[in-house]
């Protein structure tokens, strides 16, 4: 890898002039810019991002960091989408980091983080009480909270309003004729499955529809672990006639259980998904979802946290974005949205 001396020599000038050229160009003669920077394209050299930040003042690193729980699921890509296209848009690069929902990931990426000093964070905490996100708070690191909120932390947050959207779904299957509904939700210990089966049972109780704990399953929000809680309700020995999935990839999960039994969608199952997919109409049938605003809630994201960077002293903000129900085959009936 070329060097700084090594373009210093290509084009003649001294280490201190190349230095200036990448970091201060406008104290060095147009023609001399000119020759150091075809030398360094000539020879490959790169500038190193990490020394040119400790030249600069603490705040001014332009790096952002991202640490998301499943880089497999299309919402957390839609959310990361929305936070680098700002990012970008305000020349800002950005660090992504995948924790598997496993605090010991999530620690290793905070590391990460903290020791390039990044200028802020977005983070959906993988707990409620997320000791990672208050070491990062504690390191006078900015932190924007997404999806998924905290207690005790004042930091910004955005999210997607979960109980109003599980709400909407089982009320959707409720006007399609469904009692008998059956939860598949998230890891319990995060926000989002604790609002989502809120809003399931809220609908159940509105609807004057026992909430039965047999048909209630939780999980990990994974393609696998949707196959399996699926089984588990329809091998009770009523099963439901409808399920409620909590994220999309256990949506999937619980489609392919159903079809490996031979069942049928919605005639001997009906079903509704949080979270909408990006092939939802190459399945058959197209599943009725809640869809949240993800790619908005990550740009959201990225705005607030570039806010609170250029205004640290305001209070923090939680904003919240309403889900939808999109209605397409999986639930039988003509029932209006909800």
């Amino acid at each position: 890898m070329a060097t700084l001396e090594d373009v210093a020599n290509a084009a003649d000038v001294s280490v201190s002039t190349v230095s200036r050229v990448f970091n201060d160009p406008d104290k060095v003669r147009p023609s001399t810019r000119e020759r150091v920077r075809r030398a360094a394209n000539d020879l490959g050299y790169q500038p190193s991002r990490v020394a040119r930040r400790l030249r600069l003042q603490e705040g001014d690193a332009n790096l952002l960091g991202l640490v998301i729980p499943d880089i497999q699921n299309p919402f957390f890509a839609d959310v990361t989408r929305g936070v680098e296209d700002v990012a970008r848009d305000q020349d800002y690069a950005l660090i992504l980091s995948n924790s598997d929902e496993n605090p010991d990931k999530q620690r290793l990426a905070v590391d990460t983080l903290v020791t390039e000093e990044v200028d802020g964070v977005i983070v959906p905490p993988v707990r409620m009480d997320d000791p990672e996100v208050k070491r990062l708070v504690e390191s006078d690191i900015t932190v924007v909270c997404v999806d998924r909120r905290m207690e005790d932390v004042r930091v910004d947050t955005i999210l997607s309003d979960n109980r109003a959207g599980a709400y909407k779904a089982v009320t959707h299957l409720i006007a399609c004729g469904h009692e008998r509904i059956g939860f598949i939700g998230g890891i319990p210990r995060i926000s989002t499955s604790m609002d989502r089966r809120k809003g399931y049972e809220q609908a159940l109780a509105e609807h004057d529809v026992p909430v039965d704990p047999a048909l209630i399953r939780e999980g990990d929000s994974r393609w696998e672990r949707g196959t399996d809680l699926t089984n588990e309700l329809l091998d009770l020995g009523d099963p439901p006639t409808a399920i409620f999935t909590g994220n999309n990839l256990t949506t999937l999960g619980a489609l392919e259980a159903i079809n490996v039994r031979g069942l049928a969608v919605p005639d001997d199952v009906a079903l509704v998904g949080y979270d909408d997919i990006p092939w939802a109409m190459a399945l058959n049938p197209p599943p009725t979802v809640i869809d949240q605003p993800g790619y908005e809630m990550g740009r959201r994201a990225a705005r607030i946290l570039l806010n609170r960077l250029a205004s640290p002293d305001r209070s923090p903000t939680t904003v919240t974005l309403q889900p939808k129900l999109i209605v397409r085959q999986s639930c039988g009936g003509d029932a209006p949205d909800a």
